[in-house]
């Protein structure tokens, strides 16, 4: 096929992925197609999700994740310290956030779509995303974040080498997010790999962010093969950009949909909310969020009987715990 969404999603993502869904199917086109990475092997709700949805699938190949996964082992490999640091923190798998590294399935020459959008499974999208598509007709990797500001998240900014690599003006207009991007398949071919391991492991890995392991390598990806990059964020006029992110507390919802001064939204990113926060919401806790509304509704649009009903007063989803819980925890009676 020719154009289609990914996210990447297993159970413990399942709230976000079916209001990802619904919202998609709402604002971006009943008929797109979308395809479910599978995050690991807990997919049991994401596969019978799937399965009721004519325009879904399920990616869930364990060769082509096995290829992607020594690609990124090979990397962290590379580094002076990420393996040994994340050994300290009691991480046992083989690098952090292993399923997280399944995303770059998209890229590879047995994906599903030419033309590609990911998104996380925390994202609800606004409007349709035919213009991010067309976008992609003049350029290889299109994004629409701010993510440039703070570049913190995206590199190393305490090593020297970062500046020898990239210049400080493709660091402060080239970075993104990677909770919303679209690109090609095939644009980093075996070659390509085997020549940013060589790049890295030449001493080049001390500029990658061990927080943040996929979202890290997948600029320095783009940027060490200078792919052709457009951001919406930087190019539309002045005033007609808008954010995405759930922290910015201005958006006005009209008729579940939200605006920014005016404008339309292209997507609302959760980014930074646990997902234990959303499962809590839906089990019935009164915990509230920004734009929580907005979420149930899609979440529970084909199923609004099962949607909560509070009747407590909501309690912040940042509210400080209380001296009784605090007590609890000192004695470690209450989880952290």
């Amino acid at each position: 096929m020719k154009n289609g969404i990914y996210t990447l999603a297993n159970d413990y993502v399942y709230n976000q992925l079916v209001a990802l869904l619904n919202s998609i199917e709402v604002n971006g086109g009943a008929n797109i197609p979308v395809c479910v990475i599978a995050y690991n092997d807990q997919i049991e709700k994401v596969r019978a999700e799937v399965e009721k949805r004519p325009n879904v699938t399920l990616f869930n190949d364990p060769d082509i994740f096995a290829r992607w996964e020594e690609f990124s082992l090979k990397v962290w490999e590379s580094h002076p310290k990420a393996i040994q640091n994340w050994r300290e923190q009691g991480i046992t798998t083989k690098f952090y956030r292993v399923g997280e590294n399944r995303r770059y399935c998209a890229f590879d020459l047995d994906s599903n779509f030419e033309k590609f959008i990911y998104l996380d499974a925390d994202t609800l999208v606004m409007q349709p995303l035919d213009f991010i598509f067309d976008q992609l007709d003049h350029h290889d990797f299109v994004v629409y974040d701010f993510q440039y500001k703070d570049p913190s998240h995206i590199y190393n900014l305490s090593s020297p080498k970062l500046i020898e690599i990239f210049s400080q003006e493709r660091i402060n207009s080239e970075i993104f997010c990677s909770g919303f991007y679209a690109s090609k398949r095939g644009m980093f071919p075996p070659e390509q790999r085997d020549w940013i391991i060589s790049e890295l492991q030449s001493g080049e890995s001390d500029i990658l962010y061990m927080s943040a392991p996929n979202q890290s390598v997948l600029n320095y990806m783009r940027m060490k093969n200078n792919v052709s990059f457009y951001n919406f964020a930087l190019n539309l006029p002045t005033g007609t950009a808008t954010g995405n992110a759930v922290s910015s507390l201005h958006f006005e919802n009209i008729d579940q949909v939200l605006y920014d001064k005016g404008n339309r939204l292209t997507y609302l990113h959760y980014i930074g909310l646990s997902s234990k926060l959303f499962s809590k919401v839906c089990n019935g806790e009164n915990i509230d969020f920004p734009y929580r509304d907005i979420f149930l509704h899609y979440r529970y649009l084909h199923e609004p009987e099962k949607r909560p009903k509070f009747t407590t007063k909501a309690k912040a989803y940042n509210a400080p715990p209380s001296l009784g819980t605090k007590i609890l925890r000192k004695l470690g009676l209450a989880k952290k």
